[in-house]
């Protein structure tokens, strides 16, 4: 795949991340779709392979780190935040446990 076809699926990657850990805050939603397009208007005349490499590298770990990192979280009172985690993040999820068993 070429570098072109590689930073447009990038892309559009980010994109659909961004709709799926911001959805329904509208807020959110356009302040990340700002913040990508952004960064790759700021980056389109960037000829550099090595570069171009580099930023696409940068950009992929961003799109995991939204994806498994971010919870959503919603004003419900002046002191509380209820907290929205979509089931990609819950299946990795492992209890708490205040006694560990021993391996063996």
């Amino acid at each position: 795949m070429g570098q072109a076809a590689k930073v447009l699926q990038l892309f559009k990657t980010l994109h659909r991340t961004r709709q799926q850990v911001f959805k329904n805050d509208t807020r959110a939603l356009e302040a990340a779709r700002i913040k990508i397009n952004e960064e790759f208007k700021s980056n389109k005349n960037e000829t550099s392979s090595k570069k171009i490499e580099e930023l696409i590298k940068i950009g992929s770990d961003v799109e995991l780190l939204l994806r498994t990192s971010v919870i959503q979280g919603i004003h419900t009172d002046h002191n509380t935040l209820k907290l929205v985690p979509r089931k990609d993040l819950l299946l990795e999820n492992v209890p708490y446990c205040d006694t560990p068993t021993q391996k063996h």
